[in-house]
């Protein structure tokens, strides 16, 4: 298990190099100055050119990454053109949100879509699984923005249980467990997870369904074992590939909805990245898509590993 959790770890290392090399060239090849977010109108040639020098762009392309590439290994991402602060300290807030509302979703998503699954490929081809896959297939076809949206108007314009809008009273980016702010989180979390709930539905039940069909099962049941007892070798053959694509679901929602978090002004990465592109706002942008992309990585590192550790197989491969 060491020797592999070794090989994966240095396989990630040219990874994270590519994405770092990525992130940086996606935000220059994008028309418009970036120093028009603070450049007054009226701003000289001298100024501009001050500017460009302080913030590094009039070096050549490969000078700047490899500078940025050695201040984002030593923690400095760099100032925002827009506030003037910190990336890092900006993008490790709304990463912090961004983690919570994701984890809130990933309880909410992956435990329906597991309780889901599992009946539907345990009753396949009944009323039950009927009703299961029609949950799942909507989960998955509604555009989640505008879920968003009528969960919205119905919940806090209609009935007025719950805030539309942020993450505190008064519009406060401050985060405390309490119920007064726990209540902001409820909308976004349920929105964010319907689309994984759906993907993790329509996999489980297919897993479930297949392993149901094979000999062993058959062998399990001939030997008189109880259906509780068959239906545990069942989740723990299906665990493995469930787990990938639960960590998958789990890495697109820690990057962030920009749409979501646009609809409900949740101030995670996704909001963050909403604003640093409207205001081409490079080392905020640059900044912000590297971390995403680390998380992104990790995770998949993380269930690498515990795949592994799962299922004996994949280590011996």
């Amino acid at each position: 298990m060491l020797a592999y959790t070794s090989r994966r770890i240095v396989y990630v290392i040219p990874i994270v190099l590519s994405v770092a090399l990525v992130c940086f060239l996606l935000v220059h090849i994008t028309p418009g100055d970036p120093l028009v977010a603070v450049l007054p109108a009226d701003a000289s040639q001298e100024l501009a050119a001050q500017l460009r020098t302080a913030y590094g762009f009039d070096r050549p392309l490969p000078v700047q990454f490899g500078l940025w590439l050695w201040r984002a290994i030593h923690g400095d991402l760099g100032n925002s053109i827009a506030t003037g602060r910190p990336v890092l300290s900006e993008v490790m807030r709304a990463v912090g949100n961004t983690v919570m509302l994701a984890i809130a979703a990933a309880m909410i998503g992956f435990t329906l879509g597991l309780l889901f699954g599992l009946i539907a490929g345990y009753f396949r081809d009944t009323w039950v699984d009927k009703v299961a896959t029609s949950i799942a297939i909507a989960g998955v076809s509604l555009p989640h923005y505008w879920l968003g949206m009528v969960l919205v108007i119905i919940f806090s314009v209609q009935l007025n249980w719950l805030p539309a809008v942020g993450a505190g009273p008064g519009g406060s980016g401050a985060w405390a467990w309490d119920w007064e702010h726990l209540r902001y989180l409820v909308l976004p979390a349920i929105t964010t997870s319907v689309i994984p709930m759906g993907i993790v539905t329509r996999t489980v039940r297919a897993l479930t369904g297949d392993i149901l069909s094979q000999d062993f099962v058959e062998a399990l049941r001939a030997k008189g074992l109880r259906e509780t007892e068959v239906f545990r070798h069942v989740i723990k053959n299906a665990a493995p590939t469930a787990l990938a694509v639960m960590g998958l679901q789990l890495g697109y929602m820690l990057g962030g909805s920009i749409l979501i978090e646009t609809v409900f002004s949740w101030p995670g990465s996704g909001l963050l990245l909403n604003s640093a592109i409207f205001q081409r706002d490079l080392p905020l942008l640059q900044g912000t898509i590297l971390v995403l992309a680390l998380f992104f990585v990790l995770l998949n590192l993380l269930v690498d590993i515990a795949q592994a550790a799962i299922d004996p197989r994949i280590k011996r491969s």
